[in-house]
């Protein structure tokens, strides 16, 4: 994977296939098809798998823009979910991610890397594309809520929220801590 050979779009209707292939027949992780957040604890549950998918890719369809694909050529490797915080629930019920203030904030929920491209500072990249996105659909404040592991490792399915160090690295601090290892983090963007 080179740098160079790296792009960049948002998420559009006419790159649905590519999501699909991305994410393949699992939906990314479990049959998320990155709904976690979309929906009620109890929502996501009963639609894992197939009805996850079509409401996802309904977002899409509308032409919502909900994140970005990097590909390498003209493969899909990686997805990075952005979205006015609003959009979703379970985090404004949430007691860890509750709410830092009254500003109006995007949220990073997701990455998913591609394997054979993870550990390689994709994340990154797809953070910082997702906040380009974010800034051009008017966002003054990107949000993120990954795990900060102090040195730990976890496989891959339960850092779906990226790393701290990622989101450090694309330019974001600490905004709130309320559990050890989940930060609240923030990029104001001009």
């Amino acid at each position: 994977m080179s740098d160079k050979k790296l792009r960049y779009f948002p998420a559009t209707p006419d790159r649905w296939k590519d999501i699909e292939n991305l994410f393949g027949e699992r939906g990314g992780c479990g049959g998320c098809w990155c709904m976690t957040w979309r929906q009620s604890a109890s929502e996501f549950s009963a639609n894992k798998g197939d009805k996850n998918r079509a409401k996802f890719q309904a977002i899409v369809k509308k032409g919502a823009e909900p994140g970005v694909l990097a590909y390498d050529g003209d493969e899909p490797v990686g997805w990075c979910a952005v979205a006015p915080r609003d959009q979703f629930p379970r985090l404004e019920n949430s007691r860890v991610w509750a709410r830092v203030d009254d500003q109006p904030v995007w949220s990073i929920t997701c990455l998913f890397v591609k394997k054979g491209f993870r550990n390689k500072g994709l994340s990154s990249k797809l953070i910082e594309a997702a906040t380009k996105l974010a800034k051009k659909q008017g966002a003054k404040i990107v949000e993120a809520y990954p795990q900060d592991l102090k040195g730990k490792r976890l496989p891959d399915a339960f850092v779906w929220t990226g790393l701290a160090g990622a989101f450090v690295k694309a330019g974001f601090e600490e905004a709130a801590r309320r559990s050890e290892q989940k930060p609240i983090m923030r990029k104001k963007i001009n």
